[in-house]
């Protein structure tokens, strides 16, 4: 269980931030605010779970105290939709969504002697409020992440942040997982799936190791981008740090990360923007159309498993238990396409002799299919995607790259396998909103370059020369 530090961490964060954003540029402050919660406050079981309300945990009670700052601060420029109509639709799809579930999910489920309750009306409420919390920190970042500069600002904190998490991913490595045991009195996981040929998976604060993968591999990209743009003396340390960050993430023993990062970072490092926009397009269109392409047999999952028990029988053994749940839970989802079985775990097949369960749901895209149905697994990922989506099309149409902003590929990249890598695993963060919501703010603002306009000068405080 938690110790007291670990609520009392929680319960001073929105006074942390509060710091956060009066000593920093409101762009700025957003970036901190999210990363730095979401690297070190305590996971989940850690959080205040007051009925009939969602749990206040690391991923939510930071967006609601920068969302809350950003308000006061700057209440008047606070828009809560996009420009674009489509994004719009979306996002109330996304929140309204939840409430069509419950409506349609008011039988209880009976799996022998378990009983799950029938979904509320209250339940309802409670849901769309936790889907708007979850889109705090893409409108943030779609009002103040537009810019050029804004772009960068994401990619330095995504170095610095790295690098310094790097530390105790590598004590993690050498002594075994144990800082959030150390820190916050319990391990927030099953501490076996952090073992891996012989040595340890760091987890640090985070919820599994495969997140602190995913996070090693966006601070791996962010420096590639900025060593690719950058000249002088900080080319070198760039080069340095980029190569010392891939060492950490082959270090996190995530064969799927490792395999991204041979792939993202030459793209990042050689290829051209329009190349990038189209392959983080790529990326995207195969998460948004993957359980699509799986129902119709277009996945050879034969192929896949041949294919990596040549590589490693184990992963090959793993890689056939997840291709089995997808199986058993997309049949199960099946039963209700639109909206889903809702929370409770309805969505999982049970024995219907004892009632224990008996599939685990990995992929995000196969735990929203099974909750919110297919209308919010497409409003979810497909409002992440769009962005991308419009980038690529402007990319066809002739678009003069060497006028749009030089980050903006590599975040695209980044956000892409994010998305892509929801399909084997639930690695959906507040980071992920937020990369989203900078891209989809740059194109309201427009992609040819513009001259940053200073900020207000209520705005208080800058990062100085190394941002």
């Amino acid at each position: 269980m938690p110790n007291t530090l670990a609520y009392l961490v929680l319960a001073l964060w929105p006074l942390v931030t509060i710091f956060i954003f009066l000593r920093l540029e409101i762009g700025r402050a957003v970036i901190w605010s999210l990363l730095l919660a979401y690297l070190f406050l305590p996971p989940p079981p850690a959080m205040f779970d007051f009925p009939m309300m969602p749990p206040l945990s690391k991923e939510t009670l930071p967006s609601i105290s920068a969302f809350l700052m950003a308000w006061a601060m700057r209440g008047r420029d606070l828009k809560l939709l996009p420009k674009s109509v489509a994004a719009r639709a979306l996002m109330v799809v996304f929140v309204v969504s939840p409430m069509a579930t419950v409506l349609t999910n008011d039988e209880p489920v009976v799996w022998g002697p378990v009983v799950l309750p029938s979904l509320r009306l209250l339940e309802g409420i409670a849901l769309m409020v936790n889907q708007a919390m979850l889109l705090m920190p893409f409108v943030l970042a779609q009002n103040f992440l537009t810019r050029e500069s804004d772009q960068r600002d994401i990619l330095v904190a995504l170095v610095l942040a790295g690098l310094v998490y790097s530390v105790p991913m590598l004590v993690e490595v050498r002594l075994s997982p144990q800082l959030n045991t150390w820190v916050y009195g319990y391990f927030q996981h099953i501490f076996e799936q952090m073992i891996r040929d012989d040595g340890y998976r760091p987890i640090v604060f985070l919820y599994h190791g495969l997140w602190v993968a995913v996070f090693a591999l966006m601070a791996l990209a962010a420096t590639a981008a900025l060593f690719r743009e950058s000249d002088g003396r900080h080319k070198g340390y760039l080069m340095v740090a980029t190569g010392y960050l891939w060492v950490v993430l082959v270090l996190c023993k995530s064969m799927a990360s490792i395999v991204y990062s041979l792939v993202l970072v030459p793209l990042i490092l050689f290829g051209g923007r329009l190349m990038q926009f189209r392959v983080a397009a790529l990326l995207a269109l195969l998460a948004v159309g993957y359980p699509v392409l799986k129902g119709n047999g277009l996945i050879p999952s034969d192929f896949l498993l041949e294919q990596a028990t040549a590589v490693d029988p184990e992963r090959a053994r793993s890689l056939e238990f997840r291709f089995d749940n997808e199986d058993a839970l997309m049949e199960r989802a099946l039963e209700k396409p639109a909206f889903g079985w809702g929370s409770w775990g309805r969505n999982h097949v049970h024995d219907p002799v004892s009632g224990r369960v008996l599939t685990v749901a990995d992929g995000r895209w196969v735990i929203t299919i099974g909750v919110f149905g297919w209308v919010g697994y497409f409003a979810e990922f497909a409002l992440l995607a769009w962005p991308i989506f419009i980038l690529a099309g402007r990319g066809f149409k002739g678009l003069d790259v060497a006028r749009v902003s030089p980050w903006l590929g590599p975040l695209a990249l980044i956000l892409g396998f994010n998305l892509f890598d929801l399909l084997p695993n639930a690695t959906i963060t507040t980071l992920t909103w937020l990369l989203s919501g900078a891209m989809l703010g740059a194109l309201d603002r427009g992609l040819y370059k513009q001259p940053d306009k200073a900020p207000p000068t209520r705005e208080a405080g800058e990062l100085h020369s190394i941002m």
